[in-house]
C-alpha cells in the first residue's frame, strides 16, 4: 500500500538518524611504555652525574696538592681543599706536654723522611686529641726543614674502606701526608676494621712511605666492649676471636692517652684562654665563674674551658680574633 503523500505532495522520506561523532579518547600510555620512559629519564640523570662526577677536580698533581695544607678525602676519588682549617694554637694547649712533645718528635720525624709510627690518641673526651693532631701538623708544617711539603687529609670514619684507594693516589707525590680520622671506633657487626689491619701493617704493597695515620678515639681497642665481650661467650675459639679484634689497635706504634684533667689544670686552661684572646676580669671572679660553669657542665676539660671561653667573651662584647 501506498504511503499517503504529505501536505507538500512529496513522499515521506525515513530518516537515518546521523551516528554522532565520537571525540577519540586520549591515549594513555601503556605500561610498557612508561617503563622505557622511566628508564630513558634514570639513563639521563645517570648520564648527567657522570659528568658532573668528571667535571669535578681531583687534586692528584702536584700544582693541585701546592695549592692548600689541608684536605677532606671523599670516597669517589676527590681530594677538597680546606681553605682555612679548624685549629687551636699550640701554646693553648694545656695540661698534655708530654702528649704534644711526643707527637710533634714523631710528626717532625715523618716530614723529614725518617721512620715515624702512626699514632693513636685516646682517652677522655675534650682533652684536645684531633686539636694536637691538628696543632702538630701546624707547627711542622711551618718549620724550615719541612716548608710547607707536609700535608694533612682528614678521611670519614664511614669513608674507611676507601683508604686503599687513597694511599694509591698518594703513594707517587713529592709530599708527605698525616692520614687523620678523628672519633675512630667500630660497632656490631661493621668489619670494616679488617680493612683498616690490612692498610696499616700487612697489606701486599704496605703503607706508603710518604703516608702516616693519625687517629683519635675515646676507646683504646677502638672496639666496643660489647663486641669483645660476645666474642668472649659465642666463639668457638674465645681468645683467638678476641685476639683478632683488639689486634686493631695494635697497628699503632704509638698509643698516647689522655685523661681528665685536674682542677688546677682546668683553670690554667681557662687562664690562658682568656689571656690569649684579651679577656679582662678578676682573677677571683674568673675562677669562681669557671668553676661554676665546670660544675654546671659535669665535668673539667679542655673543651669546657673553651665553651667557657666562648661564654664570657660574648658577654663582655670581646671578639675572639682568629677562631
Amino acid at each position: 500500500m501506498s504511503k499517503k503523500p504529505n501536505k507538500t505532495g512529496r513522499r515521506a522520506v525515513s530518516k537515518t538518524p546521523t551516528p554522532k561523532v565520537r571525540k577519540a579518547a586520549t591515549k594513555r600510555p601503556r605500561p610498557a611504555a612508561a617503563a622505557r620512559v622511566d628508564e630513558r629519564i634514570a639513563a639521563a640523570l645517570e648520564a648527567i652525574a657522570a659528568g658532573m662526577a668528571a667535571a669535578a677536580p681531583k687534586l692528584s698533581n702536584a700544582d693541585s696538592l701546592a695549592g692548600a695544607d689541608a684536605f677532606v678525602w671523599h670516597p669517589d676519588g676527590r681530594l677538597t681543599p680546606v681553605p682555612r682549617v679548624s685549629r687551636v694554637d699550640l701554646s693553648l694547649l694545656r695540661g698534655i706536654d708530654r702528649m704534644r712533645d711526643t707527637l710533634i718528635e714523631n710528626t717532625q720525624r715523618f716530614a723529614d723522611g725518617l721512620p715515624a709510627n702512626n699514632a693513636l690518641l685516646w682517652g677522655a673526651r675534650g682533652m684536645g686529641k684531633s686539636s694536637l693532631v691538628k696543632a702538630a701538623h701546624a707547627s711542622v708544617n711551618a718549620s724550615k726543614s719541612v716548608a710547607g711539603r707536609l700535608k694533612l687529609v682528614e678521611i670519614h670514619r664511614e669513608d674507611i674502606e676507601s683508604l686503599p684507594a687513597l694511599m694509591a693516589q698518594v703513594r707517587a707525590s713529592d709530599f708527605h701526608f698525616i692520614v687523620f680520622c678523628d672519633d675512630l671506633s667500630f660497632d656490631g657487626n661493621d668489619a670494616s676494621y679488617k680493612s683498616l689491619k690490612a692498610v696499616l701493617e700487612g697489606g701486599i704493597e704496605g703503607r706508603p712511605d710518604n703516608v702516616i695515620l693519625y687517629a683519635t678515639s675515646n676507646r683504646r681497642h677502638l672496639l666496643a666492649r660489647e663486641m669483645v665481650e660476645n666474642e668472649r661467650s659465642t666463639a668457638i675459639n674465645p681468645g683467638e676471636a678476641v685476639e683478632e679484634k683488639v689486634s686493631l689497635s695494635d697497628r699503632f706504634g704509638l698509643w698516647l692517652g689522655f685523661h681528665k684533667c685536674s682542677q688546677d689544670e682546668y683553670l690554667a686552661m681557662v687562664t690562658g684562654y682568656c689571656s690569649h684572646y684579651g679577656i679582662k676580669l678578676d682573677d677571683a671572679e674568673l675562677e669562681r665563674e669557671a668553676l661554676e660553669w665546670s660544675t654546671t657542665r659535669g665535668s673539667r676539660s679542655g673543651r669546657v674551658a673553651w665553651q667557657f671561653t666562648q661564654e664570657l667573651a660574648g658577654r663582655l662584647g670581646v671578639r675572639l680574633a682568629g677562631k
